[in-house]
């Protein structure tokens, strides 16, 4: 076995030239040293393509095409890829410089892993921080919610044989269906019980787009892998209702508030007389 295996980051750019050379930089400082860096503008604007063009030096291979999606823009790095393992990076996020080292060491310790992930600090727009940790697991814990960060370690063999990202998800939650299928014949996803990661939380990101689809996607996901659902359809039923009862709560709660708020705007006169008095 090879104890120092190429790691291949993969890094796909839409118009993020704020972000992208942080990115690239924390790739770049990664501990561990056997890795090479390919970014794949899928069609960004002007200004992007100016940092990429100066970051083009420091990386193995700067790919250029036509805004076709982040996954395909992750699967023709992936193709062009020379690396056994892959890790995906998206363009606004970074690592912390471990992660590569810690993350290929347990693949290379474990046998029944398919996927490695980590904890994650999510950064807001607002400038506040909260941290996500992930659980990982098997299959189970992934049928009803994406349970790793997007940004994991692989194999590129298992991303070949299960045909890659789906390129038809352009709308988002294209990290949770690859993961379903990655792990849906067996395998695990181990989290690194440590934030070696830093996502920003932003309203025009792929995950906040994927949340305003979020019905039309779980509706293709549910459909597509209908068969591990189906064998689980008593707790897929109880999902379903304890998700309508959830949405019911919510909507009670929205109505009260507006309910209160018409009732204080009714009110606030009359009390106002009747302190004349």
């Amino acid at each position: 076995m090879n104890e120092n295996p190429l790691i291949s980051i993969i890094i796909p750019c839409y118009n993020d030239a704020q972000y992208i050379e942080q990115s690239v930089q924390s790739a770049l400082d990664q501990t561990y040293h056997n890795k090479e860096i390919i970014v794949v503008d899928d069609g960004s604007n002007i200004k992007t393509k100016a940092v990429l063009k100066k970051l083009e030096p420091k990386i193995a291979k700067l790919i250029t095409q036509e805004n076709q999606g982040q996954s395909k823009a992750r699967n023709v790095g992936i193709n062009e890829a020379k690396g056994n393992y892959i890790l995906v990076l998206d363009s606004d996020d970074f690592f912390e410089p471990t992660f590569c080292e810690k993350a290929i060491a347990f693949f290379l310790e474990n046998k029944d892993v398919q996927l490695v992930t980590c904890e994650a600090n999510l950064l807001h727009i607002d400038g506040s921080v909260e941290i996500y940790k992930p659980k990982g697991g098997t299959i189970s814990n992934f049928m009803y919610a994406n349970d790793a960060l997007g940004t994991s370690l692989f194999v590129k063999e298992d991303w070949q044989k299960i045909g890659g990202y789906d390129e038809s998800m352009r709308k988002g939650f294209e990290d949770w269906e690859f993961f379903i299928r990655l792990l849906k014949n067996g395998g695990k996803c181990y989290v690194i019980p440590e934030i070696l990661y830093s996502y920003r939380k932003r309203d025009d990101s792929t995950t906040s787009k994927a949340n305003n689809n979020r019905y039309t996607l779980l509706n293709y996901i549910y459909l597509k892998h209908k068969e591990i659902y189906i064998a689980d359809f008593d707790n897929f039923v109880a999902k379903l209702l304890e998700l309508s009862s959830l949405q019911e709560k919510n909507r009670l709660k929205i109505l009260k508030k507006i309910d209160y708020k018409l009732g204080n705007m009714i009110l606030k006169p009359v009390r106002f007389i009747k302190s004349l008095f």
